[in-house]
């Protein structure tokens, strides 16, 4: 099996995600701000405030990774971005990645927590509050 990197796990499980954005809306990469709120919710973020502060202090690292061609997104982007994103086409995404991560580990135990964002609703556009899920590799 070929060694794989963590960006380009993430980068193909969540390669079908459609662009929720319009073109001249585009500051950041999808695939970036994806990655950075996947990575900062593992991390212990709760919100988009969080997440955005996860990316500025992680900044260096994650550019190994990431193109981040204007740097790391505000609270606000990422919230506008994950309010757009079909809920169910992230899920399989993620769901894609989980197992990705399951065979790149070799079937080490992953303990998995799951919590839902505050004030993550939006009631007026029909969309639930956003539910997260953290997992450690031990």
């Amino acid at each position: 099996m070929t060694e794989k990197s963590p960006s380009d796990t993430i980068r193909e499980c969540f390669s079908s995600i459609k662009e929720p954005r319009v073109d001249r809306n585009k500051k950041h990469l999808l695939i970036d701000i994806i990655t950075i709120a996947i990575c900062a919710v593992v991390s212990g973020a709760d919100d988009w405030v969080a997440t955005a502060e996860f990316g500025r202090s992680k900044v260096d690292w994650l550019k190994k990774y990431l193109e981040l061609p204007n740097g790391i997104p505000s609270h606000d982007t990422f919230g506008d971005v994950f309010s757009r994103i079909c809920p169910k086409q992230f899920k399989e995404c993620f769901l894609k990645w989980v197992q990705s991560v399951f065979e790149i580990t070799g079937g080490q135990v992953i303990p998995i927590d799951g919590k839902t964002l505050r004030r993550s609703h939006d009631r007026s556009g029909g969309k639930a509050a956003i539910h997260m899920v953290s997992a450690w590799a031990s």
